[in-house]
């Protein structure tokens, strides 16, 4: 397991988050990255650049990585095409120095991110749980304890 991998596992893991959810997360940094990088590269700022295009194709190959273990289908094949394509886009990005790349690519990924978030809504229950009141007491007004009762008797 990869470093990127298990600190993703371990944020699902404390937050309680589903798989689909885990994977919007994914998908939510991997734009992060990509808005950042574009940022950094109008700035001038190579360094930031490299590290979050790196970043995101970590991100990246951990996706394509939760891809091959899955069962395939249609919908693997098209993510599949779709990962190589964005990698080939952030290395062209590079090459070419261009955030314009980058930006299209973010918008790639929002799209997908948008699609699996519709999909993560239609599972959910149509509407919240409403739970019974909790029975009221009012601190103030409950009798004290014998022993208290003995302890507070005093005379003036």
């Amino acid at each position: 397991m990869s470093p990127v991998e298990l600190t993703y596992r371990k944020t699902a893991a404390a937050s309680g988050a589903t798989g689909l959810e885990l994977l919007i997360a994914l998908y939510d940094t991997l734009a992060g990255s990509l808005r950042r990088a574009a940022e950094a590269e109008r700035r001038n700022r190579l360094e930031q650049r490299c590290r979050e295009v790196n970043h995101a194709l970590m991100v990246v190959g951990l996706l394509e990585d939760w891809l091959s273990r899955g069962s395939g289908g249609t919908l693997a094949q098209q993510l599949a095409s779709f990962y190589r394509t964005l990698r080939r886009k952030l290395i062209e990005a590079q090459s070419r120095r261009s955030p314009q790349i980058l930006e299209q690519q973010m918008e790639r990924v929002l799209e997908i991110r948008s699609q699996l978030q519709a999909f993560d809504f239609q599972r959910a229950p149509s509407g919240p749980e409403i739970l019974a009141p909790a029975p009221s007491q009012s601190y103030g007004a409950l009798p004290p304890l014998q022993s208290e009762m003995e302890h507070l008797s005093w005379s003036a």
